[in-house]
This record gives structure tokens, sequence and C-alpha cells, in this order.
């Protein structure tokens, strides 16, 4: 499950071996008025056809795959960039929450990219805005008021059982220092499932079977 407003093309760079692995890329659907994450991961359940499914999830992503896990059985859960309980949730997220300050940020923005990119701006603005088109591409505003209100208002007392937490001690949306129990990816940032896409073509596979990887310099904390 792709992160927030992500497309699955995300994973596009995770190469699994199709003899040992069969993928399934999920999609966000646009939720229903007034629906709660729980009840919308009870709709997901109609896009998972197979029983006792690995679930990996990327952050917003990693939090319905926590979800969807309380609904049914599944061989292994791992998250990426993501937390598994409320008390990882960063300040400034907890914060918009007691607020209520969430309902009245500008995410009508992402709509604006394509008017963005004609601005005489520079390269590196020019190929993070390309990076955005690509992988960012559920705008609906339904979608993206119902996300953001979810994730902040997430609760979580105690990670569930057995997930496995995969997280970059460069994580600026997800602060590091907030993260207890995780495999560090040294130098991963939150983006790391594209541009460190080699460690976890690496590592994931050992991960889906086992659980766990036997390498000293992915240490836990």
């Amino acid at each position: 499950m792709p992160g927030m407003a992500a497309n699955p093309s995300i994973f596009e760079h995770i190469k699994l071996d199709n003899s040992r692995f069969d993928t399934h890329w999920l999609s966000w659907q646009i939720p229903i008025e007034g629906e709660s994450i729980q009840d919308y991961a009870q709709r997901m359940l109609s896009h998972i056809k197979h029983e006792k499914p690995i679930l990996i999830g990327v952050s917003f992503g990693g939090v319905l795959v926590q979800e969807i896990a309380k609904l049914i059985e599944v061989e292994r859960l791992i998250i990426i960039s993501s937390v598994k309980q409320s008390l990882e949730i960063p300040k400034h997220m907890k914060l918009a929450r007691e607020t209520g300050v969430y309902k009245y940020l500008p995410f009508g923005l992402l709509n604006y990219i394509n008017e963005i990119e004609k601005l005489p701006v520079g390269n590196i603005i020019r190929k993070r805005l390309k990076l955005y088109k690509q992988y960012l591409s559920v705008n609906d505003k339904v979608y993206l008021d119902w996300a953001v209100k979810e994730m902040v208002c997430w609760n979580q007392n105690e990670p569930m059982e057995n997930v496995i937490h995969i997280h970059g001690d460069m994580d600026k949306v997800f602060s590091i220092k907030n993260i207890k129990q995780c495999i560090i990816v040294k130098d991963g940032t939150h983006i790391m499932i594209l541009n460190r896409f080699r460690w976890f073509n690496e590592h994931l596979p050992e991960l889906i079977e086992h659980g766990i990887i036997k390498e000293k310099n992915n240490v836990e904390n």
C-alpha cells in the first residue's frame, strides 16, 4: 500500500522474484463521506484476494495495512517510513489534531503543480515537481481531507504484535527519535522506498520469508 496521495508506482523499483512471490499493488480509493479508517480498511478487503497475505505499507499506507491486519489473518505485516502507535506521531501532528488546524490546510495546492512547472524555476525544483507529478497523483480533495484527518487522529495505544517496522534515520516526517523497535536504514529518508530501493530488493525477501535480517549493520533501537 503506497503512502498518502501516492500511487502504486512508488514500488516500481522493488523487484521480487516472481517464482517465490506473487505481488499485488493496492491503490487508494476515494473515501465515503464520514468513513472511518476502520471502515475504509473493511472496504479495502475486497481488493485482497489471497488468504493470509503479507501486507506491506508505506507511511500512511502503513497505518492502513495495520487496520486491515486487525480484520484478517496475515502471514506478515511490514510497515515502512510509518508509525505503529500514537506515541510515535510527531508533536506537530498531535497539535494539529488537538487544535483541528488540519481542517484548514491548503491541500488543493497539489492541483497547481502543472502551473508551477511553467514558471522560471530552477532545475532542482523542476525535478522535484516531476517526482510529485509522477508519484503523488491522488489529489482528490475529499481523499486528501480524509487522509490527513485519519493520519493525525489515528489512535493506537500499543503496537500490533509482530509488526516489522523499517525506518530511515533521516526521516523528516516521522523522526527516528520517536520510533521504537524498528529496523534502521542508515541515511534513509521518508522516500527511501524510491531512493534506497536496492536496500529493499536485498532485504525484503528475507523479511518476508523469515521476519528478520541477519546483518550487523541494521540494528534496533
